[in-house]
């Protein structure tokens, strides 16, 4: 008696399809696995014989064999318990050998029999789309993320006797979900939505470092706030993702699938539609922040994938872990190698950074600072010049005086920002029609010429700058695209001298780095 029924597994933020195939034949009673298995898969034998015991399936004291194809592909995780459990039990004969002929099955087995939430069903789900394959049965809190994926029926189960009697009986016990990708890349919010995001009215002063805000949400630059406690950095950091620009559909799954692969979505969601803003602690390791352990998933960079990586106290993470963000922040992309396995994970996020001047936090006010210079040096050293050099945006920001404290201040709005910040972005989905670019961020130095032109003055100018600031060419094409951004936020075709200037004020003050 011999069966074989299709699931799935992930490579980084991709997936492959995997067959069960399952042999029971005379010998001594036994239940073996093989096909490269990880810790997780190896324990499928316990959960899938008691689940299958407990939900009144006897299995006969017969020779039980499971392969996992490709064997040469190491498995790991629980996903492959469902396919396991329905492939011995069409073996058995339980139900026609072709009941489960193109369904993809899904789902941790408890020893009860439910049908527990696994990770990664949208890449998996997405994967069997594409093969042809005509459904999946995938766990019930997990039916919103399969969903979204068109061309495929996508069914969940909470328990295994719900897809026995799918499969035996054709029963409707498993109600087929379709969920259409509702507001995505249209900006649409609810009224709660609407409540509870942080607004930069709230945000009393600091007329700079918000331009600055304003700038990196216009053209996904990376920002760089400094100054002393309680000067309003972390305040304006959360505000960000909300004059950010709606995700598109295409970049609403990219994020879904991130989540999914990293297990984070909460059950019964479909798409995200918010960009993610991820704010990790200064203690964070490595491998945390930018993906891996033994089993590679993604870090922090990757869970903020198109949306923003806020690392407050920047000098108090290790410099490891920041100099570990030189290639993602140049790339976009995480490599990560280990023994048997080599992943790439997405990482086109923008990093807001927040950090005090010195390690009391008020230099240069030498009325209250008494850190001395080597203090301040070492302090400020710990974020590297590779780094340094990667941020396209750097503001101070002073304490706020008395006066901008009052009530009724007439502050501007997160909604009034926003409306600048998409009219920037239509010009630049127009600009970058048919390439690779997203947002002038993105523009790399053999396309900087023709989407960054500059006319003679403009040229001569930069020449200043570039001689004037002893720039590297990388700091010195980071003003360029800012400048670009800054003209698209004025409405204006080309870079202007003005633009080039605004921009060049943004670079790191030497008066903190020498």
């Amino acid at each position: 008696m011999f069966s074989t029924v299709l699931s799935g597994a992930l490579i980084g933020v991709s997936a492959y399809l995997v067959s069960a195939e399952v042999d029971i034949a005379q010998g001594l009673p036994c239940f073996s696995m093989v096909g490269s298995l990880g810790g997780e898969v190896k324990e499928s034998r316990e959960r899938v014989s008691v689940a299958l015991k407990n939900a009144g399936f006897e299995l006969p004291p017969k020779r039980i064999t499971v392969n996992l194809s490709p064997a040469d592909k190491r498995k790991d995780g629980t996903a492959f318990d469902l396919a396991i459990a329905i492939g011995i039990l069409e073996a058995l004969g339980y139900f026609e050998a072709d009941a489960s002929k193109d369904i993809l099955f899904l789902g941790e087995l408890g020893l009860d029999g439910e049908v527990k939430k696994v990770r990664g069903v949208l890449p998996i789900v997405r994967e069997a789309a594409k093969r042809g394959i005509r459904q999946c049965i995938v766990p019930a809190v997990n039916a919103g993320e399969g969903a979204v994926i068109p061309g495929i029926r996508v069914r969940g189960a909470a328990h295994i006797s719900e897809v026995f009697a799918f499969l035996r009986e054709r029963e409707e016990s498993m109600r087929e979900l379709i969920l259409p990708a509702q507001g995505v890349g249209r900006g649409e919010e609810s009224s709660e939505e609407r409540e509870k995001q942080l607004d930069f009215a709230d945000v009393y002063g600091q007329e700079g470092a918000k331009r600055a805000a304003e700038i990196a949400a216009a053209g996904f630059h990376n920002l760089l706030m400094v100054g002393p406690p309680g000067a309003g950095k972390s305040m304006i950091a959360k505000r960000i993702p909300g004059i950010m620009p709606p995700l598109t559909l295409e970049e609403s799954l990219e994020v879904t699938t991130v989540a999914s692969v990293a297990g984070i979505l909460e059950e019964g969601s479909g798409l995200v539609t918010k960009r993610p803003f991820c704010s990790p602690h200064h203690t964070i390791s490595q491998p945390a922040l930018v993906g891996g352990s033994i089993n590679p998933r993604p870090g922090v960079i990757s869970l903020a994938h198109r949306g923003v990586l806020f690392l407050d106290e920047l000098p108090e993470f290790q410099r490891a872990s920041l100099d570990a963000m030189r290639q993602p922040l140049e790339e976009r992309k995480v490599y990560v190698s280990r023994m048997g396995a080599s992943v790439v994970f997405p990482s086109e996020f923008m990093l807001v950074c927040a950090m005090n001047p010195c390690p009391c936090g008020y230099y240069p006010d030498r009325n209250r600072c008494k850190c001395t210079e080597s203090q301040i040096k070492r302090y400020m050293g710990k974020v590297s010049g590779p780094i340094l050099d990667r941020i396209d945006l750097c503001v101070e920001l002073q304490p706020v005086a008395i006066s901008g404290l009052h009530m009724g201040s007439g502050e501007e709005s997160s909604e009034a920002i926003r409306k600048r910040v998409l009219r920037a972005r239509e010009r630049q989905a127009e600009r970058f029609q048919g390439s690779h670019c997203r947002f002038n961020a993105d523009i790399d130095v053999t396309n900087i010429g023709e989407f960054c032109a500059l006319g003679a003055e403009e040229k001569a100018f930069a020449e200043k700058l570039y001689d004037s600031l002893q720039l590297s060419a990388r700091a010195y094409h980071r003003i360029i695209k800012v400048a670009r951004t800054i003209a698209d936020l004025e409405g204006a075709e080309r870079i202007g001298t003005e633009h080039l200037m605004e921009a060049s004020f943004y670079r790191p003050s030497l008066e903190y780095w020498i």
